[in-house]
């Protein structure tokens, strides 16, 4: 049997190996809402701009335009459970995951890689997913940063030993 286009373009697409996070926001009750995304992507150095595709079934993309803000985190490698989790449509998938209020009013995940707290800049039309792009205002690179998680062919891993050497200096 020939595989469908649809089947085919997952495939494809799931052999480019890319990164794994979870955008967050908060909701109108102040509670965490958010969901898995590994299309992420930079966009622009002057202003500081990122995108991130929700799908449009995603219960989290509306509080998102209702609120404006959002931020991005990018997994550490020991973080597989909490992608599975954000991942799901089950309504608590934020209970029981551990974050805290940054200064700035954005919820912020323990234990990521790094984070960038955002503004929403634009929100573009994309098929069945929206193309937000946000307004950096401030990020971080966590302190010790795990290696990330990536994601590959329908799994998730860590970089491989060879890639996890970080120079001196």
């Amino acid at each position: 049997m020939t595989p469908s286009v649809s089947d085919n373009y997952k495939r494809v697409l799931g052999s480019f190996p890319s990164g794994v996070t979870v955008v967050t926001t908060l909701d109108e009750q102040e509670r965490l809402v958010g969901f898995t995304a590994s299309a992420f992507s930079a966009v622009s150095m002057d202003p500081p701009l990122v995108l991130v595709c929700p799908a449009l079934t995603s219960d989290s993309y509306p509080v998102i335009c209702r609120s404006g803000r959002f931020t991005i985190h990018i997994l550490g490698h020991d973080q597989e459970e909490t992608a599975y989790r954000f991942a799901s449509k089950r309504p608590d998938k934020s209970e029981g995951i551990a974050w805290q209020r940054s200064p700035r009013g954005h919820a912020i995940l323990a234990g990521a890689a790094a984070y960038l707290e955002c503004r929403l800049w634009e929100n573009y039309p994309g098929g069945d997913h929206a193309i937000i792009v946000g307004e950096v205002e401030h990020l971080t690179l966590c302190d010790d940063s795990p290696d990330p998680l990536l994601y590959c062919r329908g799994m998730m891993s860590r970089l491989p030993e060879a890639l996890t050497t970080r120079p001196c200096g």
